[in-house]
This record gives structure tokens, sequence and C-alpha cells, in this order.
């Protein structure tokens, strides 16, 4: 089993629950979500939890989403993008970046957003798109979201690149097409990229076909004589969880001083420690270890007076995050390993 967390740079053409297939046939993990969908047309940042790690979602739901992308004028889409059909005439107009900012206050802040028929908001259990496409009417209702920042960075004909920053549950397709209900001239979502989604960034995604590379490597090394397998058998157990991009020079430096084959790539997966970094981190004791998974209350060395905690046994196992009851008592909130089966050390 795989327990971890992997930042996905998304390519186009994919849905999110495609790239989940994915990820669980290249890495032979069955237990995977991801912590907030992106159209298929999208790239960029998509997290995904991985094996036991799927319990932590709750923790991840109201996470800010940063974009950046190309607003298309001239006429509105049926899916508020370029893959949907054309709404009315197309017209050939191109607004200035005065008009456009004009607009823009009507979207920012806190703001009433009726989203795309064609989404996964679900009607009486049924994802929206679904019904669209069967030519059902589709009543959405509007949503309060928050828009912490919408910003014209170009405008170029009648395209207009973007940035914006929002609150979870946002859809960067309705803030374009109110855009262009806003300017009169209708416009549609045209590219889209998430740059960000929590505390998660582009700098730790990696591509599928790299994740597939690691996992093609790490079959051919298990593969390799019995003498070739123990002398790297240390140093992937130790690097399992390293990412690639925070984690490379510790990893280049760990193989260097056991004189192992300096082809080992580092893990594509996040540092279980970079995790949720608004939680502080305690190293407990086998004995504090044990209470937590049997469900008992315990008292940890952390007096930050944060509410909750993730509690490690050694420096990379996360077995579990407790929550503070009263100074440095706290009760487990998330167990990842049972008392009755044998942790990973």
């Amino acid at each position: 089993m795989i327990n971890a967390v992997l930042v996905l740079d998304k390519p186009p053409g994919l849905t999110s629950h495609d790239v989940v297939n994915r990820i669980r046939r290249i890495t032979g993990e069955r237990s995977v979500g991801h912590l907030g969908t992106l159209d298929p047309m999208a790239t960029g940042v998509l997290p995904l939890l991985l094996g036991r790690f799927t319990r932590l979602a709750q923790f991840f739901n109201d996470s800010r989403k940063v974009y950046e992308g190309v607003i298309r004028f001239g006429f509105a889409t049926d899916t508020y993008d370029r893959e949907g059909e054309p709404v009315g005439p197309v017209s050939d107009v191109q607004p200035s970046l005065e008009e456009i900012q004009r607009c823009l206050a009507a979207l920012t802040g806190h703001i009433q957003q009726t989203p795309p028929a064609y989404s996964a908001k679900k009607i009486h259990g049924v994802p929206a798109y679904k019904l669209a496409r069967h030519d059902k009417v589709v009543e959405m209702k509007p949503v309060a979201v928050e828009v912490h920042r919408f910003e014209i960075h170009g405008v170029r004909e009648d395209r207009a690149s973007f940035v914006a920053e929002v609150s979870a549950g946002t859809y960067i397709r309705a803030l374009a097409h109110d855009l262009g209900q806003a300017l009169g001239c209708g416009a549609h979502l045209s590219e889209l990229r998430r740059t960000q989604s929590g505390e998660f960034n582009l700098s730790q995604a990696v591509s599928l076909g790299n994740l597939a590379t690691h996992h093609a490597g790490a079959m051919q090394e298990t593969g390799a004589t019995q003498d070739s397998c123990n002398a790297q058998d240390g140093i992937m157990a130790r690097s399992a969880v390293m990412s690639d991009n925070e984690y490379s020079d510790k990893l280049a430096q760990t193989i260097g001083d056991s004189g192992a084959d300096a082809s080992i790539r580092p893990s594509p997966y996040l540092h279980p420690r970079r995790i949720l970094p608004a939680f502080p981190a305690v190293t407990a004791s086998p004995q504090c270890i044990a209470a937590i998974r049997n469900g008992r209350s315990v008292n940890l060395p952390e007096f930050s007076g944060a509410p909750l905690v993730k509690v490690f046994a050694g420096q990379l196992l996360l077995v579990a995050v407790v929550q503070r009851i009263a100074g440095t008592l706290f009760q487990p909130r998330v167990v990842l390993f049972g008392s009755n089966e044998p942790l990973p050390l």
C-alpha cells in the first residue's frame, strides 16, 4: 500500500476521474482520491491522496485556489468554456482593458454565483451535466462564493489573460460567462491552468509520465539481483515519500553517502511532514503511539496551542492526527494504523 500525497500536473483532455484511474493503474494502489475537480480542458495542480491518506481528505475541504487563464469575448457557450456550443450570434468585439476592469468589481469579493448547467453540481443526487446532456431542464441555484482576486493581465484582440484567486466551489467558467454578460458581448473560458490549490502548487507537481517512469523504474529494481536490492532497500525505504522538488538534494546526499547507484530516482510523493503545514508535528514515544492506536487520550510534548496536531512514529511515518482537549492532552481524531497491525517502520 502507498500512503502518500501526490501533486499532479494534470494534462488537458482528462477528467479528474480519468486521472484517478490512471494513478491506480500506475501505482497499483486502489484507494485514490483527488482534492478538487478540474475540468477536462483545464491543466495544472490536482492534489491526490493515496492509500490511508485518503482519510485526511476532511482537512483539505476549504482551501483557496489560484488560476491563470484566457477569456475569449464575442460569444457565450452552453458549457461556459471553449468545448461548448455557441449560444446566440458570434460578434466581432475587442473590449478594452478599461472596459473590462470596470466590470470586475461586481465579480470580486463575496458574490452569488450560478454554477454552469454542465457541471458536477448535483440536482436531487444527479450531476447536473448528466441532466443537461439529456436535454433536461437544469435549474441551478446561486451559491455564495468568494473571489479574493480577479485581475486582467493583458488584452489582445478578443482575448484577455487573467489571474483569479477564489474560494473552494467557485467556477472560473462562470466568472468568464458573467464577465461577458456584464460587457454585453458574451464570453467564455478559452484556457485554464490551476497554479495553486490550498497548500499545494506547481513547484511540487509531477506529470503522469514522470510518475509512470518512477514506478517502472521501481519495478525494474525489484527484479534486479538480490545483492543489488539489499544495497538499495534502505535508501528506497527512506526516500519513498520524499518530494523530488524539495528533497532531491537530501536524497542525493543519502545516495552519495551510501555509495549506491546514483541513478536511483527520488520519489514524486510529498514528504509527510510537509502536508497540512498548519498542523504542528510531534514525534511520539512508542507508548503514546500504542495508546493513540487504541483510541486513548495521551499527553504529548506539544505546546503551540494548535487544535490539531500530526503525530509521527520516527521522522517519516504519519500515524495519526489528534485533537487538543486541554493543555497537552490530546484525543485521536484520525488514526491511520490500527492497534492490531504492525507499523511499517
